[in-house]
Order: structure tokens, then sequence, then C-alpha cells
């Protein structure tokens, strides 16, 4: 590392919270220790949440949204356009945060917060199109219409790799559409949802003061553990759980939700694979498979975990991944030119280990995944990227490590190779680099990826926020961000109107009476 590390962290990380908003008893007096993975080092110790302080601040949330689903859309609209403008002002600390706190480099933590501004964006436009449709009555003189109202407390559970741009594809949406919102951030990256919270409430103030009209309690945090997951799930004023992370954790909610027949949207697990194809541009595939694997240090749930290469092609593009995975710069998330940050924790570098060797056992070729060391941080989990030659689809390869681990195995039929590339649990994201015509549009038909984004010609690690976010199979179904997914966040109510004197019955039924 060289001075572009600071020597205490978490005197940085206290200066950006202050200039935040967040409030100095918020960060200390407490048990839960928020660290960063740069270093090892404690940057606070937060007060935690009971989970009774939580049924608390739900009943309370509960009470904003009777209130908040009263102010027209357009006004709702106009709270978070003044979010985006905030968080504009604030992307250079918000986003060193993230670096600081979640371990990405750089321009991945301002990226994280520009994905935040991206989806207000979105959000204020569509706050004047919350529409249903007009539909066609077979019986004379009626109207017949559905409306999209309000849900209710929106709970959104998120995870450490994007402390705040789930939250805010989540947030943004949920507040327009007139719900009122209770987060519970992973207790790995509490910091940043303080942050996050307290630009939020600025926005709240500066709605107000403009003559805006919003409840108390529009939006609280948890600061916790596993208990306020649990008090947000169980809770019957809680209609909606929208939980991002590990398919076990999904398992957990998912069942639990519906018992009460509440709703969840869930962002689970991802096992993500590319196919190369022959025809295959090999200088951008080594890009976008570099960045999409490597990214994060494979710490994203779209990363690239699985490679599909073409045999006629293997011996040229593997040998350069190999490379590019020996000489990727790797280091503290702060220095520009570094590539690669650290893993979140030692139980990350301790499932990474695992997987390699269960891959050795298999018969793979392993190369990289060694801890490097870093002088000035050696309480960090730095690893060299792993890419490992496989004989075939077995073992570790099947199953998710959260960790820049790619498998690449060789294949010379293409359609042998789709079923591959379906043939796990999970089903999140997936690409396929091609010229050919042929292949890219079966990879992306109802024959080829099941996933729930497929892609051309680039990697399946990261996502806009205009186009509907999430996956099928074990990745839970859910979708957040774009396209028509507010519609996860309200209820439909079918009207149909009588503007006439008669009362025809639909399917032609009779009831007459005297």
């Amino acid at each position: 590392m060289t001075a572009a590390t600071p020597l205490s962290l978490a005197a940085e990380a206290s200066s950006l919270l202050s200039s935040l908003g967040v409030a100095p008893e918020r960060l200390s007096g407490g048990t839960l220790a928020a660290r960063s993975p740069i270093t090892g080092e404690t940057l606070a110790l937060l007060p935690e949440h009971t989970a009774e302080q939580a049924t608390s601040l739900i009943a309370d949330a509960h009470t904003a949204f009777r209130a908040w689903r009263s102010v027209p859309a357009p006004q709702r609209g106009e709270l978070i356009r003044l979010f985006g403008e905030d968080l504009r002002a604030a992307k250079a600390d918000l986003g060193r945060l993230v670096s600081i706190e979640a371990g990405k480099i750089l321009s991945e933590g301002l990226g994280e917060v520009q994905e935040m501004i991206d989806i207000c964006d979105f959000a204020v436009g569509l706050s004047r199109q919350l529409y249903g449709l007009t539909i066609a009555t077979e019986r004379g003189e009626h109207r017949m219409m559905e409306t999209w109202h309000p849900l209710g407390v929106t709970g959104i559970i998120s995870a450490f790799n994007f402390p705040v741009a789930v939250w805010a594809w989540n947030a943004a949406l949920a507040l327009v559409c007139g719900n009122s919102i209770v987060w519970k951030p992973s207790e790995k990256t509490p910091l940043t949802a303080l942050a996050t919270e307290a630009l939020f409430q600025r926005s709240l103030d500066r709605f107000i003061a403009a003559g805006g009209k919003a409840p108390a309690n529009l939006s609280a945090v948890l600061i916790g553990g596993r208990a306020l997951g649990e008090a947000l799930v169980d809770n019957p004023l809680v209609p909606l759980v929208s939980a991002t992370g590990s398919t076990v954790m999904g398992r957990a909610v998912g069942p639990r939700v519906a018992q009460r027949f509440g709703r969840s949207i869930l962002e689970l697990g991802g096992n993500n694979a590319a196919i190369i194809c022959p025809t295959a541009d090999l200088d951008l595939t080594l890009r976008g498979v570099a960045f999409a694997a490597m990214g994060t240090a494979g710490q994203r749930c779209t990363t690239l975990r699985r490679l599909f290469v073409h045999d006629s092609v293997y011996d040229t593009l593997v040998p350069r991944l190999i490379k590019a995975y020996g000489s990727v710069s790797i280091g503290s998330p702060l220095q520009p030119s570094t590539l690669i940050g650290p893993l979140i924790d030692q139980a990350a570098f301790d499932a990474m280990q695992s997987s390699l060797a269960a891959a050795k056992a298999a018969g793979g070729v392993i190369h990289g995944g060694d801890r490097t060391e870093v002088a000035e941080a050696p309480n960090g989990y730095y690893v060299r990227p792993a890419l490992v030659e496989m004989p075939a689809q077995t073992g570790p390869v099947e199953h998710e490590t959260f960790a820049p681990i790619l498998y690449v195995m060789k294949y010379s039929d293409f359609e042998q190779v789709l079923e591959l590339h379906n043939a796990v649990p999970q089903g999140l994201s997936s690409s396929i680099f091609t010229n050919d015509l042929r292949e890219a549009e079966l990879f992306l038909s109802a024959r080829g990826s099941d996933c729930g984004i497929a892609n051309v010609n680039i990697g399946p690690s990261g996502a806009e926020i205009g186009g509907a976010f999430g996956g099928e199979k074990e990745t839970g179904g859910g979708r957040e961000s774009g396209s028509d997914s507010w519609k996860a966040y309200m209820r439909r109510a079918t009207n149909t109107i009588n503007y006439g004197r008669s009362l025809p019955l639909a399917q032609g039924v009779k009831f007459d009476i005297e």
C-alpha cells in the first residue's frame, strides 16, 4: 500500500460519516463492530436495535404508510428527486465510504452511488406513470379497469456486497408507490446504511421545508443481526419483504413470509456462466470475462463463475486469461491502480480455499487462488483470483462460492453446452460470446438460457437500472429495479362501473326478482 491508504481508516470513516450527517451517538457505545476488509480494523462499535425496538419501528412505519399513501404520487416523486440531488452532492463521500466498508475499488464505490442516482431518476418519472388498464367488458353501459394502490410497509434486507444500491432499487420504487420502508442492512456494512439514512433525512427535511407533506417515520434502519431480519419477516404489518442474500437465507425467508400470506422479492445466489463460441471476438471476450469473473473480488451475485470455451478457441483464449489472472493488480481498493480489493472477511477466504481443494480433488488444474500479503494490512484477506481448468461440470462447479473462482471447461457441441449451462440449480445471469446470429438468437430463445438475465457479447456481471433485475430457480424469482417491477410494491384492484340503469350479469347469468 502507499500513502493513498490513510494510517487510520477509522478516522477517515468517522470524518466521512460526519460530513454525511450521521449523529455521533449512532457510532459509539455499542457492541456491533463495523470493520473494514481493507485492513481488518474496527471502524466503529455501533449500538444495536433489539427485536422489541424493531417491532415498535415497524408499527411507526405502518402509521406513516397510512398517511403517505394519500400523498399524490407525483409529490412522492418530488421527494425522490430531492434525494437524487443530495446523492449527487454526496457521491464522492458516500462512494469512498462504500470502498472503505465493503472493500470495493474506488470506481465501483462511486458506481454504486451512481446506481442510486439513476434509480432515483427512474422513480421520479415512474411517479407519473403508475397506471392500470381499461379492459373491454361484455356488459353494455359498463366500464372495467384496474387500479394500483400502495401496499404498506416494505421491508428491505440487503447484503454486504452492494450495501446501498440494492436498498435504493427497492426504496425509490417503494416510496413513489406510496409505501413506507424499514431497512435491515447487512451487519457487515452498517455504516453505509447509517450514512444513506442521514442523506435521506436531509432530503425529507428539504421536502417538508418546501411545503411537501410527509409523515414521521417514513423510513427506518435496523442495526443488528439476524433477529432484526426475523422481526421484519414475521411481522404482519410488513406485507412485502425484499431480501437479497444467499439461497440458504432465501429458504428461510420465503416460507416464513408465505406462511402469513405476505409477499417476498427474493434475490438469491447466482452460478453464472458464459459460452465462448468459435466466432467470438477474443479480444472483446478477454475483457468481458476478466471483469465479470474478477471484478469486486468475485463478490457479486452476477459474477461469472463457469466458462464454457469451444475446443477450437480454447488453446488461444485460456492462456491469455491465465496471464491476465497472474498480472492483475491486487491491493488496497483506495489506490487508483488497484483492480482487485480484499474479500470481505476470513469466512469468505476459508470458503474459497475449501472450494479450490474440492476442485483439485475433482481433477481441476488451479491457476492462482493463493492469499496475497499486503504489508500494511496483515489482517486483510487479499487473494489472487483463481482460474480452474476443470475436466467436467462437477463438484464445486455446481455451487456458488462467493469469491473470485472461475471454472473453465471445454465443449464441442452447442446443443450440449446449452444443457450444461442450464444444469445448475441457480438461474440469475448468463452470457454468450458469438458472432453467429443463430447461436445468439437460440441462446436468448425459450430453448436457450434459463436465467433471468441473458446477454450477448457482454459478460453476465453488472446491470443497468432500466431493466428488471432478478433470476429464476434457486435465485428466487424476484425482480427489482426497472421495467414494470414497480407492480411488486403495489396491490391491484379490478373495478367495474355501471353507468346505465339496467343490471346485466356477467356470463349471461339471470337472477330476476320481483
